[in-house]
Formats: structure tokens, sequence, C-alpha cells
């Protein structure tokens, strides 16, 4: 069975950072895309930041562009989420994602992420 596994959320001041990892196991595609999605209360999840795992070539949503960076340790299936300048805005439950397909990637498109994390909660105040 695939897993994926956060970690790395917690309780931050703004301006504060964080890093999140994701810990894959069970997942054998050798090419495929990565993604950290969130989402607040009463809103929709939407799409943070995306990473095609053989190419490194990445993907943000415009409000953590320049704040946020998506990284990979291929050799530990790990992906990773480094926030930075957090603002109360990006308080929310942050979700790892994998798309073997890769259409999900360019547009951070959630339906076409087939595999799920539980989430870790990120706040910020």
């Amino acid at each position: 069975d695939v897993q994926l596994v956060e970690s790395g959320g917690g309780s931050v001041q703004a301006g504060g950072s964080l890093r999140l990892s994701c810990a894959a196991s069970g997942y054998t595609y050798s090419r495929d895309c990565m993604g950290w999605f969130r989402q607040a209360p009463g809103k929709e999840r939407e799409g943070v930041a995306t990473i095609v795992t053989d190419s490194g070539t990445t993907y943000y949503a415009d409000p953590v562009k320049g704040r946020f960076t998506i990284s990979q340790d291929n050799a530990k299936n790990t992906v990773y989420l480094q926030m930075n300048s957090l603002k109360p805005g990006d308080t929310a439950m942050y979700y790892c994602a994998a798309d073997p397909s890769l259409r999900g990637c360019l547009y951070l498109s959630t339906p076409h992420f087939a595999y799920w994390g539980q989430g870790t909660q990120v706040t910020v105040s």
C-alpha cells in the first residue's frame, strides 16, 4: 500500500519558518509529481507547490512564491516544503500528495493527485 506521512507542522509566530516533510513508502513510480496542498477551515483545499520528481521542475501557487520552497531527497523517498516568512493566512492543514499521471503538476490540480497523506497542522499567529 502507498503511504504518505507528513511531519514538521506546528505553531509559529508570523515571520517565522517551518519545514514540512513527506515520507513515501510502498510507492514505486520512477517519474511522477509530488505536491503540497493546504486546507484552511471553511475553505477548499488548494495547491501550494508541486515538483516533478525526475527533473526537479517546480511549480508554486502565487501566494507562496518567494517564501516557500519544495524540494526532494530521492534516496530517502522524501519531499520537503520549506516555509519562510510565514503569515497568519498560511494557517491550514497541509497535505502531501502524489500524482503518477503528472497531469496535476503544472496547475497544482487537486483531482489528479491519487494518493494523499493525513496532513500536518500549521498555525501562524
